[in-house]
Parts: structure tokens; C-alpha cells; sequence
């Protein structure tokens, strides 16, 4: 689960090639929270024979398959697969897709071997670090890719629209966190590319981390002046900041919106049970 989509309509995204290294597989998951889809990101140097894949995405034998042909049509074999959280939409093809590429997975837990704050992963010539951005969930990580000043950043922030804080596994404290530390690896002489775990890829990485920020505290203020205006005197005011917060929000995603009301009252030590 990821995203309020945007208000406006915008060109769909297909995946493809998108820098020298990194070319996305779309997964056939469109919806109200995935957008277009999840994308399934393959990692490869130019020449090697391994591949990194970052979330093989849903349980899906044609998306899977077609993932593995990605690869092997660049002369290539998966040699590891990283998740950057543990949704379904991102993670629930993983253990498919390690008995089909034979290839380990590594995450933040779940049974996994362990990613890390600093890790730097090396496979086939390609260097990719890992930094921790909890805050969508509580194991969400991004990576960069130096070689491409590219960033992915699964859920964290998406090629259009605003994230989820999917409490109570997410928690609002720790997203304004991570978004301080995506605006600290992008703009000059950081990544510029953000590949993102929904949507289209954002060519300017630092204007985009700024609007999620500023889009985070104007959200925050409107919960806050809901709340004075009547919200948390009613019997839910979850329901209360929904409606006077979310109104221009489709219905479909109200039970996600909920989600994040949940969180942002929690972050401002305000009892909603």
C-alpha cells in the first residue's frame, strides 16, 4: 500500500530504460495505490553478467518470468535481490523469484540477511549503498547508485503523488526524518535521478525530496488547525481531520489516508482510540 495519487492526470508510465544501469519492469498491479504498477528495478553494470533486482514485486508468474527475461536477454543471471520494504506490492514475489533466479535476498529483516544503514552492496562490477528511511514502514531502506547519481527510494517518495505514513508500522517522526536525510544525498554533487518504487522517475531528485517536505509540514498544520476547529472534540477524529483534511481525496484511498491521520495524530501526541 503507497500512495494518494494525483490529483491531475499525467502521461502513464510503461518502465523501460532509464540510466545506463537501471531499467525498470513494470509489474501488472495498476491501481488506486500503485499507480501504474510496482516497479521491479534491474540493476546491471555495462558488460557484467550479474544483475541486482529491487523488488521482484506481487506474486506473479508473468511479471516474475518477464523480469528473469529482462536479464537474460542482457546476457545476464540475477546474482542478488534487495527489497526496500516489506509490502505485498513490493516483496510478495520474492520468494518465487529466489527459488526461479536462485539468487539471495536481502532486506531489513523477515527472515532475510539483514541489510544495514551504510551497507554497501557489490555485485558484477555495480556498487549500490543502503540508507535507512523508515517512516512509510518501519523497514523501509532507499539505495543509491552513484554511478548513475540515481536514487531509489521504494516508497519513501514516488513519481507522482505523495506516500503513505502506513501506520502503525509507519510513524510520522521518523518519515520527516528520512526526508531530511534524501535532501541531504540529492542535489549538488548528490543523485539527481530518483527511481522511485511508483511512477514515473523524477529527474530532479532535490525539487522533488523539497516538495514532500513542504508538502509534509502544510499536511501537519491542516491536521493541526482541524483539530482546533472542532476534530478532536468529536467521538473519532480520525474521521473528524478526514473530513475536513482529505475532502479532495478519491474515496478509494480514504482507508490509507486513515493510515497517515492515525500517524500524524500520534506525532502530535493526540489520542484518537
Amino acid at each position: 500500500m503507497t500512495a494518494t495519487p494525483p490529483s491531475s492526470t499525467r502521461d502513464p508510465w510503461s518502465g523501460g530504460a532509464v540510466t545506463t544501469r537501471a531499467h525498470c519492469v513494470l509489474a501488472p498491479n495498476p491501481g488506486p495505490m500503485t499507480l501504474d504498477g510496482t516497479n521491479t528495478w534491474v540493476l546491471l553494470e555495462p558488460g557484467a553478467t550479474e544483475a541486482v533486482v529491487v523488488d521482484p514485486g506481487p506474486d506473479d508468474a508473468s511479471h516474475l518470468r518477464a523480469v528473469l527475461d529482462h536479464v537474460a536477454s542482457r546476457g545476464a543471471r540475477v546474482g542478488l535481490t534487495v527489497l526496500t520494504h516489506g509490502h505485498h506490492d513490493h516483496a510478495a514475489g520474492a520468494p518465487r523469484f529466489a527459488g526461479l533466479s536462485g539468487a539471495p535476498t536481502r532486506a531489513v529483516g523477515g527472515g532475510h540477511d539483514d541489510l544495514g544503514d551504510g551497507d554497501v552492496l557489490r555485485v558484477g562490477g555495480l556498487e549500490v549503498a543502503v540508507v535507512a528511511t523508515p517512516g512509510h514502514t518501519a523497514d523501509s531502506v532507499s539505495l543509491v547508485l552513484p554511478a548513475d547519481a540515481a536514487l531509489l527510494t521504494g516508497d519513501t517518495v514516488l513519481g507522482r503523488g505523495t506516500t503513505v505514513v502506513a501506520h502503525p508500522d509507519g510513524e510520522l517522526g521518523a518519515y520527516l526524518d528520512s526526508l531530511e536525510r534524501l535532501r541531504g544525498l540529492t542535489g549538488e554533487g548528490g543523485a539527481t535521478t530518483i527511481l522511485p518504487g511508483h511512477g514515473p522517475t523524477v529527474p530532479d531528485a532535490a525539487a522533488m525530496v523539497e516538495v514532500y517536505r513542504v508538502h509534509r509540514r502544510e499536511r501537519l498544520e491542516q491536521v493541526r488547525q482541524a483539530l482546533a476547529d472542532g476534530a478532536a472534540g468529536e467521538d473519532d477524529p480520525v474521521e473528524g481531520v478526514l473530513r475536513r483534511v482529505y475532502a479532495e481525496v478519491p474515496s478509494e484511498v480514504w482507508p490509507a489516508a486513515r493510515m497517515s491521520i492515525r500517524a500524524q495524530l500520534d506525532h502530535l501526541g493526540v489520542a484518537w482510540r
